[in-house]
């Protein structure tokens, strides 16, 4: 089974089923990859730069594995334009804040201004371009930290991050991103930003895929993907996934960009199904949103890993999320962290085939 390789040699250390070796340079420095497994069919690959999922390898109904995440052979991959955000944490405010600004306490707040004149996924130099410490690394998980310091990409507050990956039983993953901030209110949205394809990275187009999001309401969005208003019903529409549907019958024009609106439930608001070989996974999260991206601006003939060739619609994030531009918007959910609150934000992955 194929994956990114990481050096046996002294540079890193082994233990049951997990190994943390040099990877590659990119320009913060020697990136490191981290192995872990569930101890059972289930394996994921993790890199400190971004503290990002690199490989996960999931069983299909016959026990058959397949890596269903998008991503490349060396980290230094990761640094282009068409490929920095992909399986990285992204921060600290992910997804789009207008004009880079917003107010906080009366007193104006200017970002970093990297799309269009608007403020995305955190900056140019946003959580998921920077090495990340790894604090702790054992045979089934790994916890990454990072400390944002206060005026970092025009943010108020100095930001002490974390991201941890967890198998925490046979077949589940579990994601969490914590922060606090020390010194001055700030916001935190920070995302996973993974490109799935159940049927395994490579394989084509996502049309066969089939979705279910738990959401009774969507976002519309202007043409720079800002929010124009206020969430609208899905029905009637193709952003209604509260049933399966197979991603290639729903193709609105620019494919979807878009945040559904999310109910606080104890059971997976999401369900991801390849119909072919059963891979997939249900997940439930604690953030009020999903921004579902059809990944339609991926280069046609982008390499992958192990020589697969991507390209449009090669797969598809499921972002969890506070709501796009929140800062600016007091009628969304906040993603306001004042000195002595905790940000915490939880994704579990059952991935059990079905």
């Amino acid at each position: 089974i194929l994956r990114p390789k990481v050096p046996d040699s002294g540079a890193g250390r082994k233990g049951a089923g997990m190994v943390v070796g040099d990877w590659g340079r990119v320009q913060p420095g020697m990136a490191r990859l981290v192995s872990i497994s569930d101890g059972a069919a289930c394996r994921a690959s993790l890199c400190d730069f971004g503290a990002r999922l690199v490989t996960l390898w999931t069983p299909d109904r016959s026990g058959r594995p397949a890596d269903i995440v998008l991503g490349h052979d060396t980290p230094a991959d990761y640094e282009t334009a068409a490929s920095r955000y992909t399986g990285a944490t992204c921060g600290r405010h992910a997804n789009r804040i207008a004009g880079g600004a917003f107010a906080l306490d009366g007193k104006p707040v200017q970002l970093d201004r990297n799309e269009r004149g608007n403020h995305l996924h955190g900056g140019r130099g946003g959580f998921d371009a920077q090495l990340w410490a790894i604090d702790a690394a054992d045979a089934s998980s790994v916890r990454f930290s990072l400390v944002s310091p206060d005026g970092d990409m025009g943010y108020p507050g100095t930001l002490r991050a974390s991201t941890s990956y967890a198998f925490t039983a046979p077949a589940r993953l579990e994601i969490t991103m914590t922060a606090r901030v020390s010194d001055a209110p700030t916001v935190v949205n920070m995302v996973n930003h993974a490109y799935f394809n159940p049927a395994g990275q490579g394989t084509g187009p996502i049309d066969d895929q089939q979705l279910q999001i738990l959401a009774g309401h969507y976002l519309p969005v202007d043409d720079q993907l800002m929010p124009t208003g206020e969430p609208v019903p899905v029905d009637g529409t193709v952003f209604d996934f509260r049933r399966p549907r197979a991603l290639g019958d729903l193709k609105p024009p620019g494919g979807f960009d878009h945040n559904f609106c999310l109910a606080a439930s104890d059971l997976p608001q999401i369900i991801v199904r390849d119909p072919a070989s059963g891979r997939g996974f249900t997940l439930w999260t604690d953030q009020p949103g999903v921004q579902l991206y059809t990944a339609a601006h991926i280069p046609d003939g982008l390499p992958g890993k192990e020589g697969a060739r991507l390209g449009p619609r090669a797969g598809f994030t499921l972002e969890t999320q506070c709501w796009p531009d929140s800062p600016n918007r007091p009628a969304f959910p906040p993603s306001r962290l004042d000195v002595g609150q905790a940000y915490l934000h939880r994704m579990v992955f059952d991935l059990t085939p079905a």
